[in-house]
């Protein structure tokens, strides 16, 4: 399965394309995107999933800023590669969310499989907007909470982090249709 999504952000401003593949050995998505929440910024993203949908490798990157290049092992430990250690703070984590899509909330409704009206806690690794960036350029741990509110369509992401909630509506493949207030989705080809 592959296909094409393409996210504006809720002002109609700003543009992402991203490109997904899944297959037996897990899910790769890839994106650009030119996006405007807390400033104006660029940016590229490639993330790997093993067949759990397990995170297993990410690369972010800013148009002339900060980049990183992870790895886990899928069991929740985590490296960075460009400053070749390893990073505890991350222990734990199977999933990364990356702030500047809404293409990564895809890999815990995929792993967790939930039922309808659900809830599992998870920590995931954060990779924030550009505007907060502090020193190293690394994920943080992000307390997190994802509901199944109607079985394959409707979540409840719950950033337990920085006290956040939204709905949020998922198609067939479990990408996000909008994300109230952030992204709104302009177009989906397979």
């Amino acid at each position: 399965m592959e296909g094409v999504v393409r996210w504006c952000d809720w002002e109609g401003n700003g543009l992402e394309h991203c490109e997904y593949r899944q297959d037996d050995n897990g899910l790769a998505l890839e994106g650009v995107v030119a996006g405007t929440r807390e400033g104006k910024y660029g940016g590229h993203y490639f993330v790997r999933t093993d067949s759990r949908f397990c995170t297993r490798e990410v690369r972010v990157e800013y148009v002339a800023g900060a980049r990183l290049h992870l790895e886990a092992d899928g069991e929740g430990y985590w490296r960075d590669l460009l400053g070749d250690r390893s990073i505890p703070s991350l222990d734990g984590c199977l999933d990364v969310d990356i702030s500047i899509t809404p293409a990564t909330n895809a890999l815990p409704i995929k792993r967790l499989r939930l039922k309808e009206h659900e809830s599992r806690d998870i920590a995931a690794a954060y990779v924030p907007l550009p505007s907060q960036i502090e020193g190293a350029f690394l994920p943080r741990r992000a307390e997190q909470r994802y509901t199944c509110l109607t079985l394959d369509q409707r979540y409840r992401y719950d950033g337990l982090f920085r006290a956040f909630s939204a709905e949020l509506e998922v198609d067939e493949f479990g990408l996000v249709l909008d994300y109230p207030d952030t992204f709104r989705r302009v177009l989906a080809s397979r």
